[in-house]
């Protein structure tokens, strides 16, 4: 399991929605890997195993960034670059490759690629790149100073007040630590292992009722009376999103 970051501030689209990306890797265990590690920064990840299906899902899921291989089974990654440039001239890339040639770190470079990183690679080094790349983009950070803000909430690390809208929440400890990874987390379902390893600090082994329990809590300080945004997926967990309308 991937560590929630502790120290970056989520990245943010303008609108306030998950930044997305694209992954283009014909191996799939790497593939699956980089996209979890993604996942877990709060992004919106998509992934492609090959060049021509990289360059439709880009046109329809129009990613803030790309992380692309050079090496793929069709179309190479230069290609799949000029053509998803074609449609989006100014998308960030970040070209993988199992190259350590310098010519082809500037071929990537100078066929327009961001940057790269050569295979194998570090999770947190690539996580970091992409992190500079979306800021250079105009990412904004999900939170200024101490605050995190979903929809009409708003809590403060710093300070531990949360509003919603106009009005103050008071929480115990616990009920904080729970809402504040619901919050970093947003529009993503978390598990009720995720939350017990995130919030309690042990794992999942028949105390799920905790977890079902501080839920509840927070919903009649949350929820009763507004709008819900704390939601369970049966089988999945929960998830905290904007209500409805906002």
């Amino acid at each position: 399991m991937f560590p929630v970051s502790e120290q970056a501030p989520a990245l943010r689209r303008a609108d306030g929605s998950p930044v997305r990306v694209l992954v283009v890797d014909d191996e799939a265990t790497l593939s699956d890997l980089l996209s979890m590690a993604l996942r877990y920064e709060g992004w919106d990840v998509r992934s492609a195993g090959d060049g021509l299906s990289a360059v439709k899902l880009a046109r329809e899921f129009r990613p803030d960034a790309v992380v692309l291989d050079i090496m793929l089974p069709d179309l190479d990654g230069l290609e799949v670059l000029r053509r998803m440039r074609a449609d989006t001239p100014e998308v960030p890339v970040l070209f993988l490759t199992a190259k350590d040639a310098v010519e082809d770190r500037v071929a990537g470079l100078t066929a327009g690629g961001d940057d790269y990183v050569t295979k194998p690679f570090s999770l947190e080094e690539l996580v970091a790149r992409l992190r500079g790349l979306l800021r250079r983009a105009g990412m904004a950070a999900a939170r200024q100073g101490s605050e995190l803000a979903v929809g009409d909430l708003v809590l403060d690390e710093d300070s531990h007040e949360v509003r919603r809208g106009d009005t103050d929440i008071e929480l115990t400890a616990t009920e904080f630590e729970l809402l504040r990874y619901l919050m970093r987390n947003p529009r993503r379902v978390l598990s009720k292992a995720q939350i017990l390893d995130r919030v309690w600090h042990y794992d999942f082994g028949g105390q799920s009722n905790v977890v079902e329990l501080y839920v509840s809590y927070l919903r009649k300080k949350i929820d009763v009376g507004r709008p819900p945004m704390i939601h369970t997926v049966r089988g999945a967990g929960y998830v905290l999103k904007p209500a409805t309308g906002e």
